[in-house]
């Protein structure tokens, strides 16, 4: 599936004459996803279904002149299992403006109100000031578990608060941005995410379906699933204000990142952080080989971090650094050669003489 930047006159726009570009199934956007986004399988196939449904029932209620019903969505998964990278992709998949906030954040501000408006000018933005493609975008809300409701506070700084005041726009409302624009959120699909610690041990102390036979695999399939499935009384339970929790009808969970998914996400992307640095040295005439080892190394570290992928970076920037303050100044450098994570790289000219590193290690 081609990149959408790249290619516009693919990605999916509803503002179009033809409405969802020919190649955009469920199954395309899944498979321009699995380009950038290792893993969570499950969540990329729900999106896709959405984000497809939700296009083409615009295209219907453009032909019947009527409303629709959206299903916003709701991502529950651990810290930095990528949550906020599935949704930026899939905004770039389908060619819509795409626009973040934090829940926390609009918690702690006393003027709700102001801050969800600052969003939706943001949004417009990135629309380049086309109400009408903004009207049609993705708002996409982390930390939204961080509203749990709270007692003792005021209302309109409490997490129930912000729930409340989410309410409206998520269902579809129109919000005045300046005295001369306003900006209809009907058609907004809204995406919220979360990790919902805690979320666990409020489902374990709940009973599962056993309503299905379980005679053959099929059957107890669908019945895993159910079991499986985040129900909106755990949402309740947990915080969430029953009138929220009916406004995020479609949940998909995000698993945590094994090991070998970690190694995965910095090698197999099309723009891996891998990928990123061996073009840069490239660009000055060297080649950089890292050992299978090394990857696995830092997974490891990663692992042991507790935050998901989003500390990858950190440590391969780390890795780095030492060597891209040396290799400038060392032109007779050609390879450079990770065997260890814990280990000096080795610089190597042309010939595979080693190359002493004038910095210190």
């Amino acid at each position: 599936m081609a990149d959408p930047q790249q290619d516009p006159d693919r990605s999916m726009n509803p503002n179009t004459p033809n409405g969802l570009a020919a190649g955009h199934t469920p199954s395309a956007i899944v498979g321009y996803l699995d380009q950038y986004v290792v893993g969570q399988d499950e969540a990329k196939r729900t999106l896709a279904v959405v984000v497809y449904a939700h296009y083409q029932k615009l295209l219907g209620a453009r032909r019947t002149n009527a409303s629709i019903a959206k299903s916003n969505v709701l991502l529950v998964g651990p810290t930095g299992t990528g949550k906020t990278l599935l949704c930026q992709t899939l905004s770039n998949a389908i060619g819509v403006p795409f626009v973040t906030a934090d829940a926390t954040s609009l918690a702690q501000t006393r003027y709700v109100n102001e801050e969800i408006e600052a969003i939706l000018l943001r949004l417009l933005g990135q629309a380049h000031g086309d109400i009408a493609k903004a009207q049609h975008g993705i708002v996409f809300i982390d930390e939204i578990d961080k509203l749990k409701s709270a007692g003792g506070q005021l209302r309109s700084t409490s997490g129930e608060g912000v729930q409340h005041a989410l309410l409206k726009i998520m269902e579809g409302s129109l919000v005045k941005l300046s005295a001369t624009q306003a900006i209809d959120t009907s058609n907004i699909l809204f995406i919220c995410g979360g990790a919902f610690v805690g979320l666990d041990q409020i489902r374990a102390g709940k009973p599962n379906y056993g309503f299905i036979s379980i005679g053959d695999s099929a059957n107890q399939r669908i019945l895993d699933k159910l079991n499986a499935r985040i129900k909106p009384t755990d949402l309740i339970e947990f915080g969430l204000i029953p009138e929220f929790t009916g406004r995020l009808p479609v949940i998909a969970n995000l698993q945590d990142l094994s090991r070998a998914t970690l190694v995965r996400i910095m090698t197999e992307p099309r723009n891996s952080i891998y990928q990123q640095f061996c073009d840069m040295m490239l660009a000055q005439g060297v080649t950089l080989e890292i050992a299978p080892r090394v990857f696995v190394e830092i997974a490891e570290l990663a692992l042991e971090y507790k935050v998901g992928a989003r500390s990858l970076r950190g440590i391969f920037e780390e890795m780095m650094t030492p060597v891209l303050y040396a290799v400038p100044d060392l032109p007779q450098v050609r390879r450079l050669v990770f065997s260890s994570l814990f280990a000096n790289p080795k610089l190597l000219d042309t010939a595979g003489t080693e190359v002493k590193n004038p910095v210190a290690w």
